[in-house]
């Protein structure tokens, strides 16, 4: 591998990284363009108020509900990933917009 090669493989993977970092920064949008603003709070939050947060439709609220029934709450955010369908990476797509106390206070404006 030349030197010129290496240069551009670089700034591909540095463009790739920006790339990322600034999707990640963007504010969450729901379908029509609606931002979520304030937190859900996951130990109280009702199916439809779960459905607020993104990529979690109407399956997946429900297993959340039933996941925080099962062990009588969240006492970690990480506790999330033991829902099926909640990986790491969409628990870090979640993690700004959750909390454990507290009233849910998410809206889409």
């Amino acid at each position: 591998m030349t030197r010129g090669t290496r240069m551009v493989g670089a700034r591909a993977l540095a463009a790739l990284v920006a790339l990322g970092l600034a999707l990640a920064a963007a504010p969450v949008q729901a379908g029509g363009g609606s931002q979520l603003s304030g937190t859900v709070n996951v130990n109280t939050a009702s199916v439809e108020e779960l459905q607020l947060l993104p990529g979690i439709g109407a399956a997946r609220a429900r297993a959340v509900v039933d996941e925080r029934t099962r062990r009588g709450g969240f006492e970690r955010i990480d506790d999330l990933l033991d829902v099926k369908g909640i990986g790491e990476a969409s628990l870090e797509q979640l993690r700004p917009h959750v909390t454990l106390e507290g009233k849910t206070t998410a809206r889409l404006e």
